[in-house]
């Protein structure tokens, strides 16, 4: 099995500071990967070293040929200017096949297929003409997977993804996740601080403290002393 993303050994940091250091994990299609840990522990970091905004200041990544062509599907932390954008819903999830137009001044019919194909999945065409800015979070969270499926349908990155979200609609959030991991192959990796609902969802864990404390199953960090001290609330 290729993987579609590779650290062996990596370290990544700013200046003269490592953030995240020795962490040696894969990403293989079909996984669901949550990285897990306290605040200022390296998960923001390390994300943004996998999507290639940082380089490794040791050790190597390696990203998948079709990842560099396609791009990864992004889901950010949401911010209040993000929530409030001007955009109507086609728009947004249209932009995500951006990477695929190349110098071209307009979208082609096969990406506006593709948007259209990825809002029926995601249950938003009734939602197309309507304002982004206007919807709830649970229908906004929707419409920004809609879009990061279009840039890719291999791997998705998520950044705490239901962080503002009431509990139904975080639990419909982690249902529609499980679906298209597990029924249509797309292979996830979140950074969450959800870690009591994640263990009963993701198929693997990694918890940093700057290094690795666990990698591995769920099951297994459902065992280990770090996720028995996590899970329980106790500090690590």
């Amino acid at each position: 099995m290729n993987s579609l993303i590779t650290c062996s050994h990596v370290d990544f940091g700013y200046e003269n500071y490592d953030a995240v250091v020795d962490v040696t994990m894969e990403v293989n299609p079909g996984d669901y990967l949550c990285i897990v840990g306290e605040n200022g522990a390296g998960k923001s970091t390390l994300m943004k070293g996998l999507l290639g905004l940082l380089k490794p200041t040791a050790g190597t990544i390696a990203i998948a040929d079709e990842l560099k062509k396609t791009g990864i599907g992004y889901l950010p932390q949401q911010t209040a200017a993000q929530k409030d954008f001007p955009a109507t819903v086609w728009e947004v999830v249209l932009s995500g096949t951006l990477a695929r137009m190349g110098h071209r001044p307009f979208y082609s019919r096969e990406e506006k297929n593709m948007a259209i194909v990825n809002m029926e999945r995601l249950g938003i065409m009734d939602l197309k003409k309507e304002c982004y800015r206007d919807l709830s979070g649970g229908q906004q969270q929707r419409v920004l997977i809609a879009r990061a499926l279009c840039a890719t349908e291999r791997l998705l990155i998520l950044d705490e993804p239901i962080t503002g979200l009431d509990p139904s609609a975080a639990q419909d959030f982690y249902h529609l996740i499980r679906h298209l991991n597990r029924d249509e192959h797309v292979a996830i990796l979140m950074v969450t601080h959800d870690v009591q609902n994640i263990v009963s969802q993701a198929g693997k864990i990694l918890h940093l403290k700057q290094k690795t404390l666990f990698y591995g199953t769920a099951e297994e960090y459902k065992k280990s002393l770090v996720g028995k001290k996590f899970l329980g609330g106790e500090g690590v």
